[in-house]
């Protein structure tokens, strides 16, 4: 099963204005991400179950609660070096998350091919993943969904989770599609979440109108 959330609330989409402006200093992108990581969180948070308990007040008082099924089930994996910002704002938000990281890198010297590129994992690092684990994926921006499908591929040889989720900060109709197309053939439940959804992506495979190079931007390098 494959689903998209545009998160369409006024503060994330006047921090994404923020970012796309090229006159954003470094240290204002970053925070941006942050404040973005932590709106994506409160999102993510509302697809989960709530298991219904009883508690106690001070005052003696018992009333009914809410107790969220599956947070302390949950693995955050940063897709480096872009997304280190936003997962700490996810993190904010899913502080019994267990973590872990994939370095990963679009092979650009060979170029674009039918809107997909070689991905260059170096390095994967992550906790035992179960069945009854809730993957989120932090990416800041999934272009054409290259890096996407190979990290999963990586993470599903760790094991299988229960449900898998992507927190994005602009995306495209390409990658939604391609990521769509994994997912039924992968036979998994994958939920991308996003700030927006831009309309095309450029011949170097960058989204445009987007917000430019976000690791170069967000670390000044």
């Amino acid at each position: 099963m494959f689903e998209v959330k545009v998160v369409n609330r006024k503060y994330a989409q006047a921090v994404l204005t923020t970012l796309r402006d090229k006159n954003t200093s470094q240290i204002e992108f970053r925070k941006g991400l942050v404040r973005l990581g932590r709106i994506l969180g409160l999102e993510l948070i509302e697809d989960f179950e709530c298991e219904k308990t009883v508690v106690e007040t001070p005052l003696g008082a018992r009333v009914d609660g809410c107790r969220i099924k599956d947070l302390d089930n949950i693995v955050v994996i940063t897709v480096l070096r872009a997304a280190w910002p936003l997962t700490e704002g996810l993190i904010k938000v899913l502080f019994t998350a267990k973590q872990g990281v994939v370095a990963a890198r679009r092979v650009e010297e060979k170029g674009m091919k039918a809107g997909s590129f070689e991905i260059e994992i170096s390095y994967v690092k992550t906790p035992r993943i179960t069945s009854r684990d809730v993957v989120v994926i932090s990416d800041v921006m999934v272009a054409t969904g290259s890096t996407l499908v190979s990290v999963l591929e990586k993470l599903r040889e760790k094991g299988v989770a229960k449900r898998y989720y992507v927190a994005s900060v602009i995306t495209t109709p390409h990658a939604i599609g391609r990521l769509k197309k994994y997912a039924e053939e992968a036979g998994i439940d994958l939920k991308l979440y996003t700030i927006a959804i831009d309309p095309e992506i450029d011949e170097k495979g960058y989204i445009v109108p987007g917000l430019g190079d976000a690791g170069d931007r967000a670390f000044g390098s």
